[in-house]
């Protein structure tokens, strides 16, 4: 971990993490632990949601934010520079560390765990896969 990250980790006594999967309507959500390695969705928001999400972040205190970036195979995704916008905002006005992370075919991904599930959390699913991949990526 980060020298900074660790550092604000022990300021805020947490360690846990809140993702966010941007779009233009809603921003699913999940929460997680590095520790566990795992995450678990919470409530989609309404875009663009800073007030709900200085609510989350009130609630869950935690030391680290990270967000979907996408990523087109073939050049840059439309909603690309939308979604570093929402991401450099989130560092701005919640002063946490904002992780970005590839989130192509998370939504394909959710799709599938959702059917497994029956479940109607898409958005938020989606934001719980890419915490677990940034969990995955960092370990």
């Amino acid at each position: 971990m980060p020298e900074a990250l660790e550092r604000h980790a022990r300021a805020t006594n947490s360690r846990t993490v809140l993702a966010f999967d941007f779009g233009l309507k809603r921003i699913g959500v999940a929460v997680g632990e590095p520790e566990v390695g795992s995450a678990h969705p919470l409530a989609a928001i309404a875009a663009p949601g800073f007030d709900s999400i200085a609510r989350l972040i009130s609630e869950w205190r935690p030391s680290q934010l990270v967000v979907g970036l996408p990523v087109a195979a073939n050049g840059e995704h439309p909603l690309a520079k939308r979604v570093e916008r929402f991401a450099r905002q989130l560092e701005g006005r919640f002063h946490l560390p904002v992780a970005r992370v590839d989130e192509r075919y998370t939504s394909v991904e959710a799709e599938d765990r959702l059917r497994a599930v029956k479940r109607k959390r898409i958005d938020s699913v989606a934001a719980q896969l890419l915490l677990e991949q940034y969990f995955h990526e960092a370990a």
